[in-house]
């Protein structure tokens, strides 16, 4: 394995569990423990636990802190209220996306931005960049990052599993998109927990001091074993946010794709009041009409489409897969793909090409799945 590679602090106990670590975003990771769909299916039916302490974590604070979110968020922050987590992507001025984020309000002047692994250093020099550009002096910005661990804990049990370890706080009480601080998770002093989830199951972040991550992990698995909680790993985790339609950095969205024709324009605020960064763009593209649009597409013929796969219809190629799997939970060969509007709608067929083969396919509706048991 590449040495330069980054590693969390969990690293020696995935080892540990059979885990097979795998390149990502600059960091070794585990992609599976047990296997992928035995793994997908634990989240689906009991609880999934998954490292992922290699998010990046800024703090914002100060004065002028919301008016630097307010700038660099599609979002409208100013409507989030203490002890809320928003969605949000930051664009660049052509409305593409430099990454897509959580924001976390964890005081009156006090902000976490978490972004992904792979993008935190660009998205670090972006946000100041911007800053810089607006002349924002009053507030700071700090990188978190490398001294946050941060676990998953996901699955229709999760609350079950956690509740117990977390004595002092009322987890039921605890809304979607919501968080709380300093809570103590089986002797652990927590920073935040937050119920967002990235599985299409309810579920809990649990974000920790980087030195105190392996013994809350150890205990979290044990408390969780009877219940059917396993180690997940990315595998998993991809193949249930893919049924879940949540998007993925470098798949459904990225520097060639804009946040309205991957779907997310609930997350775009154009009339928030203050301007943003790729505003404008936006606002131009919602006016003359999308051309494309991301679309989800099931298999008709036998074959697994995958990233990059091109789609036709009658034999004109006309776009590409962005994410493509079998379903563990469907049980069918899925893909989601950006296509033309003309080709969008529910029930048109299409063909993927699958190594050189035209197999035919149907667009239909996403999410793929809705989880019966989310609150």
């Amino acid at each position: 394995m590449n040495e330069s590679l980054k590693r969390t602090p969990l690293y020696e106990l995935h080892l540990k569990l059979g885990a097979r670590m795998v390149p990502f975003g600059g960091w070794e990771m585990p992609v599976q423990y047990s296997g992928v769909i035995e793994e997908h299916r634990a989240v689906r039916q009991a609880a999934g636990l998954f490292d992922v302490s290699h998010m990046g974590e800024f703090e914002v604070r100060g004065p002028q802190a919301l008016d630097l979110i307010q700038l660099i968020s599609t979002n409208d922050a100013a409507k989030l209220a203490v002890g809320r987590v928003q969605y949000a992507l930051m664009c660049y001025e052509n409305g593409t996306v430099v990454d897509d984020i959580l924001i976390y309000r964890l005081g009156e002047h006090r902000y976490w931005l978490v972004v992904n692994a792979g993008n935190t250093r660009k998205d670090w020099e972006w946000i100041n960049a911007a800053r810089e550009r607006a002349g924002l002096t009053n507030l700071e910005l700090i990188d978190r990052s490398d001294e946050i661990a941060l676990l998953a804990l996901q699955g229709p049990l999760a609350e079950e599993i956690l509740q117990p370890l977390a004595p002092g706080a009322v987890l039921s009480q605890m809304a979607p998109f919501s968080l709380s601080t300093g809570v103590t998770v089986a002797g652990v002093q927590s920073l935040v927990i937050s119920r967002t989830g990235y599985t299409g199951e309810d579920g809990f972040e649990i974000y920790v001091k980087a030195e105190d991550v392996a013994g809350l992990w150890e205990v979290l698995l044990e408390a969780g074993e009877e219940k059917g909680l396993l180690p997940c790993g990315l595998g998993a985790r991809d193949t249930l946010r893919f049924e879940a339609r949540l998007p993925l950095y470098g798949h459904e969205i990225g520097e060639q794709h804009n946040p309205l024709e991957a779907g997310l324009g609930f997350a775009v605020k154009l009339k928030k009041g203050v301007d943003f960064i790729g505003r404008e763009a936006l606002a131009r593209l919602k006016e003359q009409g999308l051309t494309r649009k991301l679309v989800g597409i099931e298999m008709i013929d036998r074959g697994i489409p995958r990233q990059g796969y091109p789609v036709a219809v009658g034999g004109e190629v006309v776009g590409e897969v962005t994410t493509g799997s079998f379903s563990p939970t469907l049980e069918k060969n899925i893909a989601l793909a950006y296509v033309p509007v003309a080709h969008s709608a529910v029930g048109t067929e299409v063909e993927v090409i699958i190594r050189g083969r035209a197999l035919k396919a149907r667009v239909v509706e996403t999410p793929f799945y809705r989880s019966p048991h989310k609150r």
